[in-house]
């Protein structure tokens, strides 16, 4: 029924939207003071464009888990939503550990699982719908940036 389709679109996107909100709890606070002091690379993106493209993506991601929790729950299902399920996780605790505990280089480690769970998910998406694993690309292109980035601040505050 649609108002049971709604109500999956909308806690498929805001469990996405919570992830990036409980990291905000300790990026925001961290910005003007922590993170401002550490060197960065050249092409380190201004602090602003972080909040819009994070939410975006999130919100993508929110559609893409909508449009894979709708199918048929066979194991392929199953091992999309298990591989998201990881990969939102990795995403949720890598801000406190960057951010909060100020660990670039296990924070590094985090993201760098988090792109091959990201990747994995990509592709069990794809087996289960090809649009799902589409609306991730930008998410993956986006942590391959955020890695990069993240290494680079930790070569150059190590």
């Amino acid at each position: 029924n649609c108002m049971g389709k709604t109500a999956k679109l909308v806690i498929s996107i805001v469990i996405c939207l919570l992830a990036g909100f409980l990291g905000s709890l300790f990026t925001t606070p961290a910005i003007p003071t922590w993170y401002a002091g550490l060197i960065k690379p050249v092409f380190s993106p201004p602090n602003y464009l972080f909040a819009p493209v994070w939410t975006t993506l999130y919100i993508l991601m929110g559609i893409s888990l909508y449009i894979v929790w709708g199918k048929k729950k066979d194991q392929k299902v199953k091992e999309a939503l298990k591989l998201f399920a990881i990969q939102l996780f990795l995403n949720t605790i890598w801000s406190p550990i960057f951010f909060g505990a100020k660990n670039l280089f296990l924070a590094l480690i985090i993201i760098i699982f988090m792109w091959i769970f990201i990747l994995k998910t990509i592709h069990a998406f794809a087996k289960v719908d090809k649009k799902a694993s589409y609306l991730l690309y930008p998410y993956i292109a986006w942590v391959s940036f955020a890695s990069i980035l993240n290494f680079s601040v930790w070569f150059l505050n190590r």
